[in-house]
């Protein structure tokens, strides 16, 4: 039988086999999402890092639309999914700040909504995403950098 990948190439011929041990078995543990249970400091969860405050990890697409909708994706099964965001990649574009040499309120180059922050890195393509922990003491101050 003809296989295909996720990218739609022809795998080699295969004959049908049963699944293996690790397809059939479920997870050890059932996913609790970010919201629930913010990651511990020094923990590097999903591929990102977390100091106990904030969870910081990249996306990465060869557009920047697919960067985008893994980032919404990623919001969505961590339970942040009724925070606010631009529609499509090109709305978030519009919070792309340019990098004059003149005094700027907020340092940050991306969009923020309480408590996520979208921020656009030097790499083509790329998102940083940035989740902070709104169950600690003094959070929205941290989240607008007064602390």
């Amino acid at each position: 039988m003809l296989h295909y990948d996720e990218f739609g190439f022809a795998e080699e011929w295969e004959e049908e086999s049963s699944p293996t041990p690790a397809e059939e078995a479920p997870p050890s543990e059932p996913h609790v999402p970010m919201r629930l249970q913010f990651p511990e400091a020094g923990s590097n969860y999903l591929g990102g890092t977390c100091d106990g405050w904030e969870y910081r990890t990249a996306f990465t697409g060869s557009r920047l639309a697919f960067a985008y909708e893994m980032l919404k994706q990623f919001l969505v099964e961590e339970g942040y999914g009724e925070v606010p965001l631009p529609e499509t990649a090109a709305e978030l574009k519009l919070f792309k700040k340019s990098r004059l040499a003149q005094l700027q309120m907020f340092a940050d180059r991306g969009y923020a909504h309480n408590p996520i922050k979208i921020l656009f890195p030097g790499q083509r393509n790329t998102l940083i995403l940035c989740v902070y922990n709104e169950q600690e003491a003094g959070h929205l101050l941290r989240f607008h950098g007064v602390v």
